[in-house]
């Protein structure tokens, strides 16, 4: 799973989102047949684009005209965890679990600011989009070769989720930096600036699509691993490559949850469930009905 923060994917952060909105809506403009992907956040699935822009726009309170307006968050599973969750869910709901998880992974990111009155999403102004497709740039190795042609779109699975996010709070009084270093040693500096460490957002992220999905995660796939070869000292790569040599097992092992139950408790969750879908067994589940009982079905539901 990679989970990436950057100031901006396209446009300056210190202005107005609708550079980065606009930007992030190009599939629907690139295929009209399709119908259109919309916005989503923990309270909704069909967010018009006019709305997050006018919301982030406005949620700016107190920021001087050269500070950081919003963030924007990469959520990408990689082909083998996008080819695991369709083995677990229909492919037409995996778009679904998908944003379900996106809903968590903005709780943790809430949590690591470590702040009071900052606990979930619902204390964070965001709004996610789905991308099916990710497309070549003069960045990348085959580009370069000339191999492939930037803007041609990627091979293979590309489902990913691109999250904008408020640098103040739901309320528009609280300023909240991922870019922020404090560690939480400084505790003056932390409770004036907040803290939050990148890396252990990645690494929640991960665990969590782990944890809800039952995904059997090889240790050089691990964030931990790429972490510590590109940044760790001597000794914590010897240690990574001493547990290779012994055998890495994750050590959390859940059942597979069904739709409803990889939702929050708020309105997605009855946009997203599913409570008669077994995605184990990919059947809809028989429930036994007391005599006289009615199927939704016959309530008209």
């Amino acid at each position: 799973m990679h989970i990436n923060i950057t100031d901006s994917e396209k446009g300056n952060n210190t202005g107005s989102s609708g550079q980065l909105v606009h930007y992030l809506d190009k599939e629907n403009r690139l295929d009209a047949k399709k119908a259109p992907e919309p916005w989503f956040n923990g309270e909704g699935l069909q967010i018009e684009s006019y709305e997050v822009k006018s919301r982030m726009d406005q949620n700016i309170a107190k920021l001087c005209r050269k500070d950081a307006k919003f963030f924007l968050i990469n959520v990408s599973p990689s082909q083998k965890e996008i080819a695991h969750l369709k083995a677990l869910y229909k492919e037409e709901d995996v778009k679904q679990v998908l944003k379900a998880y996106a809903v968590k992974v903005m709780n943790e990111y809430a949590r690591n600011f470590n702040r009071p009155g900052i606990k979930s999403h619902k204390d964070l102004l965001w709004y996610g989009k789905v991308e099916n497709y990710r497309y070549y740039s003069h960045k990348d190795t085959a580009v370069k070769k000339g191999l492939k042609k930037a803007g041609e779109r990627k091979e293979g699975e590309q489902l990913h989720v691109q999250i904008i996010v408020s640098r103040k709070d739901i309320s528009n009084k609280i300023k909240l930096s991922p870019m922020n270093n404090s560690d939480g040693k400084n505790q003056k500096h932390s409770k004036q600036m907040g803290e939050f460490n990148r890396s252990a957002f990645k690494h929640s992220g991960e665990r969590l699509f782990d944890q809800l999905f039952r995904f059997q995660r090889g240790l050089t796939e691990t964030f931990a691993y790429a972490n510590a070869q590109k940044n760790g000292s001597l000794e914590e790569r010897l240690a990574m490559q001493q547990r290779i040599e012994k055998g890495f097992h994750s050590k959390e092992i859940t059942p597979i949850p069904s739709m409803e139950e990889i939702t929050a408790t708020n309105s997605i969750d009855l946009l997203l469930s599913k409570a008669d879908y077994d995605p184990v067994n990919n059947q809809l589940k028989k429930k036994r009905r007391k005599k006289g009982q009615q199927t939704d079905l016959q309530r008209g539901l």
